[in-house]
């Protein structure tokens, strides 16, 4: 199983790759963009602090494992139409760098690091879980189409067999997300906020 996972990493690097720039990339332009965003963003800011502040979202380790889970789902199964892994990706790197230059204090970031490292980390894992179960879908259809003289049974069953590594490998950094993704609500829901109030007792 190790060396499937480290295959997994290995074969498809440039995947992860393209997902963490464009996570690095939206970080910025949402922090750089807040002031021109303001008008767009806020709203989405405030409505999620009414949810907070009305019980209808509680941050709780259910609550915040459960709303993160459905995020890298989607991000996961949109891959299958390629651009929609990446557009969900991108709005939550630009939301977070937003919300950071929207507080206007650097004290926000010990709120964000201690849970965040593992939450973006499960979000860029599962971006690449989508592109490459794009790659997948690519494939298979690629196979499918070249193939001639076979009943088409045949031909689907050919084509999954040279194709299905990659759905293998997608699911397995997919797992490997979910597995990020329940380290980083356990902590935000139990370890973050007294993190970042110890660190700013001792800072002063």
């Amino acid at each position: 199983m190790l060396n499937e996972v480290k295959s997994a990493f290995r074969e498809n690097k440039l995947a992860i790759c393209i997902s963490l720039a464009i996570l690095v990339i939206s970080l910025i332009l949402g922090y750089l963009l807040e002031p021109y965003a303001y008008s767009y963003m806020n709203p989405v800011v405030e409505a999620f602090s009414r949810r907070v502040e009305s019980g209808a979202i509680q941050l709780t380790f259910a609550d915040i494992f459960l709303n993160n889970l459905r995020v890298i789902f989607m991000m996961f199964i949109l891959g299958l139409l390629f651009c929609f892994s990446v557009l969900i990706l991108a709005f939550n790197g630009f939301f977070v760098g937003y919300y950071v230059a929207l507080s206007g204090n650097i004290r926000v970031f010990l709120y964000i690091i201690p849970h965040g490292i593992f939450e973006l980390s499960s979000c860029i894992l599962a971006c690449s879980s989508g592109l490459i179960l794009f790659n997948f879908i690519y494939r298979f259809i690629k196979a499918l189409l070249y193939q001639e003289n076979k009943p088409f049974s045949d031909k689907v069953v050919d084509s999954y067999e040279s194709s299905r590594a990659k759905l293998k490998q997608a699911c397995i950094i997919f797992f490997i997300s979910v597995i990020l993704m329940i380290i980083a609500g356990f902590i935000e829901a139990y370890l973050t906020i007294p993190i970042a109030r110890f660190v700013i007792s001792v800072l002063g």
